[in-house]
């Protein structure tokens, strides 16, 4: 049998697909069917378009193939993807990784999943507790989840024996993950401590109440201050940069909260690398308002944004709210992006002449713990899935130029 898995949406997918084809290929089923298992995202109204079209694709290019869909998308409306044509079954998001989902004898001792990226993703969390207006996630995902501190220790131990330089911490809301009274920032200091041979440590997207001034995450703003393997890159989920849209979206943050969170962190770490995801042209957006994101980006200079015009979801309040035109939405997107860009540049020439310990994750291409993205100019024989010391040089098409230092 032969397995594939077609990944949409985001970093815990890439997680959960890793899983599923693991299994999959450990599976009972030993004919030579082939097998597409089709990861979907329901974030927006694109990425399932996109899901539908892939799956088109595929029983057109192979009509004896077994199409397992799954993910976000298809646990919203499982009828509807099960319908489409070649499709055999859907499997929902709690079953997905179960190996009994997919044919493993529930005696079997399969060891755990490996990771299929450099940068291993390591799962901490599931689910969302919170509301925002114009998400439907938590409806796919469920309740907020904790991984228990122990198995995330043992994962992250395995995957730290299997090779892997960097550990990414993910999760649908990886800033509720609890235990007791330990939160986000004691979980990543435990990882640390207990495993001394990882080298970098990595959050993914983070929910910007964790970095209150007062009432946020301490321990996480002492990872920050002190510890040298906690890589300086922050990702939030901002939204927006305005007061009055950030309350229409039910979101639990302000923007003086985080532009002050953002002043005190790189005092600790001026050169930390942040990134942020943004909505373009949410209902009753005006002008005014969008101009204050616009502001606030500028103002704060976020190098790192993932831009996304607004996109409709149903059963969600925002989808209730009096729409922009996309025309504006995708106008408004693109200058936020440009606007990204124009920092992303000042940010990047800021390391030349540098030096920077990057992983690589192809024998030419990596990252800098900041997260800036390095192309070696020479061809030299070095080796993915290591770090190396690198000559930062000049930066080209969003990307910095580097030789070995």
């Amino acid at each position: 049998m032969t397995v594939s898995v077609i990944t949409f949406g985001c970093r815990l997918n890439a997680h959960e697909s890793d899983g599923m084809l693991h299994y999959a290929q450990h599976g009972q089923d030993q004919d030579n069917k082939q097998t597409i298992i089709v990861n979907t995202c329901t974030v927006t109204a694109e990425a399932e378009r996109q899901a539908r079209q892939a799956i088109r694709r595929a029983h057109r290019e192979n009509p004896e193939a077994e199409i397992i869909v799954t993910g976000c998308a298809s646990e919203r409306a499982p009828k509807e993807w099960g319908a489409l044509e070649g499709v055999q079954r859907v499997v929902t998001n709690d079953e997905k990784l179960s190996p009994a989902s997919w044919g493993v004898d529930r005696k079997a001792n399969l060891p755990p999943p490996p990771s299929k990226h450099t940068r291993a993703l390591l799962q901490v969390q599931q689910g969302c507790d919170h509301r925002c207006t114009f998400c439907v996630i938590p409806y796919g995902r469920g309740q907020s989840k904790a991984t228990a501190l122990f198995d995330v220790i043992s994962r992250a131990r395995t995957l730290t024996e299997a090779g892997h330089e960097e550990i990414v911490l993910t999760g649908v809301d990886i800033a509720s993950w609890k235990e007791g009274t330990r939160g986000l920032g004691k979980l990543c200091q435990e990882l640390l401590k207990h495993i001394p041979a990882l080298k970098r440590l990595r959050l993914s997207s983070l929910d910007p109440v964790l970095l209150h001034p007062e009432t946020g995450d301490k321990d996480l703003w002492e990872l920050i201050a002190s510890e040298p393997r906690f890589m300086p890159h922050l990702h939030l989920s901002l939204q927006a940069g305005s007061d009055l849209i950030l309350k229409r979206m039910k979101r639990r943050h302000r923007t003086n909260e985080v532009s002050y969170a953002i002043k005190e962190i790189r005092k600790l770490r001026p050169d930390l690398g942040f990134g942020a995801d943004l909505i373009a042209g949410f209902p009753t957006e005006t002008d005014e308002l969008f101009e204050e994101t616009f502001r606030f980006i500028e103002e704060n200079a976020l190098p790192f944004l993932h831009v996304f015009p607004y996109s409709e979801r149903p059963g969600t309040p925002a989808a209730k709210m009096p729409p922009l035109p996309r025309s504006i939405r995708q106008e408004r997107a693109a200058r936020l992006r440009a606007l990204g860009n124009d920092i992303k540049t000042k940010f990047l020439t800021s390391f030349i002449g540098q030096e920077k310990d990057v992983l690589l994750e192809t024998d030419i291409t990596g990252h800098t713990p900041e997260f800036a993205v390095v192309t070696l100019t020479d061809k030299a024989a070095l080796t993915p899935g290591k770090t190396y010391r690198l000559r930062l040089l000049a930066v080209e098409d969003y990307k910095i130029n580097a030789e070995i230092a």
